[in-house]
C-alpha cells in the first residue's frame, strides 16, 4: 500500500484520508465551499492538517472546495442499501501549484495545450503531482522546471505556503456522463465476461449487488449513483447493441492490469 501522503489531526490522533471522503467534511468544514481556516504542517513528505492548532503546524491556511465535488455528493446523501463506498485502504493524492512572482509584482500562467485529454487550453499555474519522495517545495520546482524551463536555485528565492484546495477528477460533462473507480475483484469478474455469449444470471456470491459511480448533471452538479453490478457484467450475444456496458477493449485492458497487479504481488514490491 502506498504511504499515506494526507494526513488529518482527528481528537488528537494522525489518520490518513481515505479516497472515499471529502478532507473538508472529515474537518467538520460542512457542505459550503470555504474557505476555512486550517491548521497546516509538512512533516516527512506528507501534508498534515487540522482544525485546532497542533504542535509541528507551520501555518494556518484557507481550505476550500470546487463547486463540483462528487464525493461531498456522497458524504451528503445516504446511500442505498448494499452500496459500498471505494476501497478505504486509498489514500488521497498530494498535488501542488506554483504561484511564482517576480520583481514587478506578476505571476506566472501557463496555457495548457489544446491535444491534453485533460483540460487542454485551460490557464494554470505551473504545478502537478508531488512524488512520494519529495517534500511540496521540492515538487513544485521540478513542475516548474519541466513546464516552464524555470529553474530557481535554492536561496535565491523566498517562499510562503497561500493556501488549500480539495479537488477531485472533473469530467467534462458534454463528454462524459458519470465516472467510477473499479476494485480488482469486480474488474476481474467484468474481464471474465466474454462477447458473443449470454450474460450471468446470477452474480458472483462474493460480488456486490450494485458498484458506486458519480453521476454529471448538465447543470454541472453531481449525484451519487448506485450502479447494478450485473449491467457492467453484460454481454453483446451475436451484434452489438448500445446498451450500457463494458466494452470488450475495456475488458482486454482491465485483464492486462490485473496481470500487472498480479507480476508486483508476486515480485513483492
Amino acid at each position: 500500500m502506498a504511504a499515506a501522503r494526507v494526513l488529518l489531526l482527528l481528537s488528537g490522533r494522525p489518520e490518513s484520508v481515505s479516497f472515499a471522503q471529502s478532507v473538508c467534511g472529515l474537518l467538520g468544514a460542512g457542505s459550503g465551499l470555504g474557505p476555512w481556516p486550517t491548521h497546516c504542517g509538512l512533516k516527512r513528505g506528507q501534508l498534515v492538517l487540522s482544525d485546532k492548532p497542533f504542535p509541528g503546524a507551520s501555518a494556518r491556511l484557507p481550505l476550500q472546495r470546487p463547486p463540483f465535488c462528487p464525493f461531498a455528493a456522497l458524504d451528503q446523501q445516504p446511500r442505498a442499501p448494499g452500496v459500498e463506498l471505494p476501497p478505504k485502504g486509498r489514500g488521497v493524492d498530494l498535488g501542488v501549484a506554483v504561484i511564482l512572482q517576480s520583481s514587478d509584482q506578476t505571476v506566472l500562467l501557463t496555457r495548457r495545450t489544446s491535444t491534453l485529454n485533460i483540460s487542454p487550453n485551460l490557464w494554470v499555474p505551473p504545478g502537478g503531482h508531488v512524488e512520494p519522495d519529495e517534500e511540496l517545495l521540492d515538487g513544485g520546482l521540478r513542475e516548474l522546471w519541466e513546464e516552464s524551463g524555470l529553474q530557481l536555485p535554492q536561496g535565491q528565492f523566498s517562499w510562503v505556503p497561500l493556501g488549500l484546495w480539495e479537488a477531485r477528477i472533473q469530467p467534462n460533462a458534454g463528454e462524459v456522463s458519470a465516472f467510477m473507480w473499479l476494485g480488482p475483484d469486480i474488474a476481474a469478474a467484468v474481464a471474465a465476461t466474454e462477447d458473443g455469449t449470454e450474460t450471468p444470471k446470477h452474480l458472483p456470491q462474493d460480488l456486490p449487488s450494485s458498484v458506486p459511480a458519480v453521476e454529471l448533471k448538465e447543470n454541472g452538479g453531481a449525484q451519487p449513483l448506485a450502479l447494478p453490478t450485473s449491467t457492467l457484467l453484460r454481454t453483446t450475444p451475436g451484434t452489438a447493441d448500445s446498451r450500457e456496458r463494458v466494452s470488450t477493449g475495456t475488458k482486454f485492458a482491465l485483464t492486462l492490469w490485473l496481470q500487472h497487479l498480479g507480476r508486483k504481488s508476486r515480485d513483492g514490491s
